[in-house]
C-alpha cells in the first residue's frame, strides 16, 4: 500500500490548534504556526497517515478573491511520499470551491527546495522575490490563478 492510498486529509476546526503547534514544532522547531489565527476564512488541513498525524497546511484570505497558504510541512520521517502534493491539492480543491481566484504562497528556496519545486511543477509561477533578513534567505511568491467558471 502506498502512502497516498493510507492517507486521510481533514479539516481541524480552531480549537484543534495544538495539534497544529505539535507538528509545527516537530517540523519546523518552533511552536508558532502563524503570526494570528483571527483570519477570514482561516483553513487548518491536517494529513494522517495510518491514523498518525504527519503534516499540515494553514491558509487564509489575503484579499477579496485571494487566498494565502501560509504555512505547511510534512514530519520528517513521512516526506518523499506526496504528502506536501496531496496537502496541496486538498487545500487548491476547497479554496476553488470556495470560490477564490487565485491561490499564493511565499517560500524560503535555500532553506525549503523542496517546495519551490513541487510550486513549479504544479504550475505555479514566481510572481515577487525578494531577500528576507528575518529568514536569511530569499523569499519567492508563487501564484497560480483558476479559470473562470470554476474547475
Amino acid at each position: 500500500m502506498n502512502a497516498t492510498s493510507a492517507l486521510r486529509i481533514a479539516a481541524i476546526s480552531r480549537e484543534e490548534r495544538p495539534l497544529l503547534r505539535t507538528l509545527n514544532k516537530t517540523i519546523f522547531g518552533d511552536a508558532e504556526v502563524i503570526r494570528t489565527f483571527k483570519r477570514a476564512d482561516l483553513m487548518m488541513l491536517v494529513a494522517w497517515l495510518r491514523g498518525t498525524p504527519v503534516g499540515f497546511k494553514v491558509g487564509y484570505r489575503l484579499q477579496p478573491r485571494v487566498f494565502y497558504s501560509a504555512k505547511g510541512g510534512v514530519v520528517p520521517e513521512a516526506r518523499r511520499q506526496g504528502i506536501a502534493r496531496a496537502l496541496l491539492h486538498a487545500m487548491l480543491e476547497r479554496v476553488q470551491t470556495s470560490g477564490y481566484r487565485r491561490f499564493v504562497f511565499d517560500t524560503f528556496p535555500n532553506k525549503h527546495p523542496g517546495m519551490t519545486i513541487l510550486a513549479l511543477n504544479e504550475g505555479f509561477r514566481v510572481i515577487q522575490a525578494g531577500y528576507n533578513p528575518e529568514h536569511s534567505d530569499y523569499r519567492l511568491r508563487f501564484a497560480r490563478s483558476f479559470p473562470p467558471g470554476g474547475k
